[in-house]
């Protein structure tokens, strides 16, 4: 058995019958749709036309909300249904990241993700979802595809059907018989503050996906400069899941992560002296910062109190359970080594040093984990081209180094104070050197790796202009000119210098948040509906 919806175009009236009939079968809030209508319109009058596109779950055969949610709130059924269970949800946003359609929601009053479910409640039982009874044309048919006897099986084998977003692989189970090409395809077609019947929600602060500016128009204005490009005339809106609390843990996290790598690789490089400010302290100062990212990541739940649930029932396919035990382990690997630079420090266990330096190794593989997992959490965010990009485990690698080299050369003017900790000048040096280097591999990264080289889809290349030249060139430009260029000539001037080179720590930790700021805010302003 394999459920699956066809919408026939041919006999779609725009009534919202549909939207209406699932809102009360289902009790959807409002502002909020597991069902609409989209409306978009061709043509110059009087020769025009209005098109319209019943939309929402595809119930994918390979579903990625699935595959991202880390605790199985959402799942797949053996008869094909993608389900959820409010009671599990976290609130963590990951699988409205992973829908390519748009298609799911938090919902207002549980603060749990939801969706079309198939009226699973009424399928069990033998009844169509409610959206099949109600349409007065005829035109959802619901059914199983395995069967082919089935009315929605013999309508796909025999009528020419569509699908959206093939090239996710996806495998979706909503077809569409005539399905047109500006509606399908959400970049193709104008979109103005203005629809019919409706406003969309203002935008200035991001937290609703509206009208996509890119520098004096908007987005399809920028691909179709004619008078007849075609225009979206009516639809919903959707909240942009993640805000700032994302790219201030990828922040945090690069700075703990890469401080463990650069302090522990110096010292088994014997590039660093074994004093506390490469040893206990650097440890400290990581722990730190990985436990402020676990800090924002829980605050940015909708239901922070079941986060444990990711440990007690974790979905392994998932990179966000998956970092989740990363950083477990990281923060257990690197107490330890802290703990044990300390108690020998401290001549309470005068072995701890040695105990501490047999963990460097693992710790600095967990670290290493700990900095680029995210772009494996990245990869499973199909609505989110922009982000599904192969130079992004080595781009957080990279930005880890800088990030913990940067921390580390903040606090080197203090360290004259406390002579136990004294940073000496060769390994300043090193640190500066090291920390230059990162800046200027990451400025190749960012500069011509992940923005100028040819993007594999529409959606990506929008995004990456939203970064360079629209809503978000502010930040990027700061990112490329006060992250990294300032810092590269702060270290090339005054190597030796340590408030200088505090300084250019700084600007480049500074940098990073409006860089990744960008980077993860820019793709959830391309609609996927």
């Amino acid at each position: 058995m394999n459920y699956g919806f066809l919408i026939d175009n041919r006999k779609c009236i725009g009534c919202h019958a549909c939207t209406t009939a699932c809102k009360a079968e289902n009790q959807v809030p409002l502002g909020v749709n597991r069902t609409w209508v989209k409306y978009t319109e061709k043509g110059i009058f009087p020769n025009t036309r209005r098109y319209f596109q019943v939309t929402r779950c595809n119930h994918c055969a390979n579903p990625p909300c699935v595959h991202i949610c880390p605790v199985q709130a959402m799942y797949q059924r053996k008869d094909g249904i993608v389900e959820f269970d409010p009671n599990l949800c976290i609130g963590c946003k990951a699988c409205l990241q992973a829908c390519p359609y748009d298609a799911i929601y938090i919902d207002p009053e549980s603060h749990t993700a939801a969706k079309c479910h198939f009226c699973a409640h009424r399928t069990e039982v033998g009844l169509e979802p409610a959206c099949v009874s109600v349409c007065p044309e005829h035109a959802i048919i619901a059914g199983d595809l395995e069967d082919a006897n089935s009315e929605i099986a013999q309508f796909v084998a025999s009528q020419p059907v569509r699908v959206r977003k093939p090239e996710q692989g996806t495998m979706p189970r909503l077809f569409y018989i005539e399905g047109e090409e500006v509606s399908l395809t959400p970049t193709l077609a104008r979109q103005d503050s203005g629809m019919l019947w409706a406003t969309l929600p203002e935008n200035g602060h991001g937290e609703w996906r509206g009208p996509i500016q890119i520098g004096d128009g908007n987005m399809a204005g920028a691909l179709l400069h004619s008078a007849a490009a075609p225009r979206e005339t009516y639809n919903v809106p959707h909240k942009i899941p993640w805000h700032w609390q994302v790219p201030a843990y990828l922040v945090t996290k690069a700075i703990g992560a890469g401080m463990f790598i650069v302090a522990a690789s110096a010292l088994a490089l014997g590039l660093a002296p074994e004093t506390p400010w490469f040893t206990s302290i650097a440890a400290f100062l990581s722990l730190v910062f990985i436990g402020l990212t676990t800090l924002l990541l829980v605050l940015d739940l909708t239901h922070p109190e079941r986060f444990f649930s990711i440990v007690l029932r974790p979905q392994w396919k998932s990179w966000l359970a998956r970092g989740a035990f990363v950083l477990i382990g990281f923060t257990a690997v690197g107490g330890l080594v802290f703990l044990g630079y300390a108690a020998a420090q401290l001549g309470i266990f005068p072995a701890g040093a040695q105990f501490a330096n047999a963990l460097i190794l693992p710790g600095i593989v967990l670290a290493i984990l700990a900095a680029i997992y995210t772009a494996f959490l990245f990869a499973q965010a199909n609505g989110r081209d922009l982000w599904q990009s192969a130079l992004l485990p080595w781009h957080l690698f990279v930005q880890a180094i800088m990030a913990g080299t940067g921390a580390l050369l903040v606090l080197v003017p203090f360290t004259a104070f406390v002579p136990p900790v004294y940073a000496d000048a060769p390994a300043t040096i090193w640190l500066a050197w090291t920390f230059a280097a990162s800046l200027v591999v990451n400025l190749f990264l960012t500069v011509m790796g992940e923005f100028y080289i040819p993007h594999a889809t529409q959606v990506a290349a929008a995004a990456a202009h939203i970064i360079m030249h629209g809503k978000y060139k502010t930040q990027y430009w700061f990112s490329i000119i006060g992250g990294l260029v300032v810092p590269i000539a702060l270290v090339v001037l005054f190597p030796t210098a340590p408030f200088a080179l505090a300084l250019a720590g700084i600007l480049a930790i500074a940098g990073l948040f409006a860089y990744e700021y960008a980077f993860v805010m820019a793709p959830q302003q391309v609609p996927n509906n």
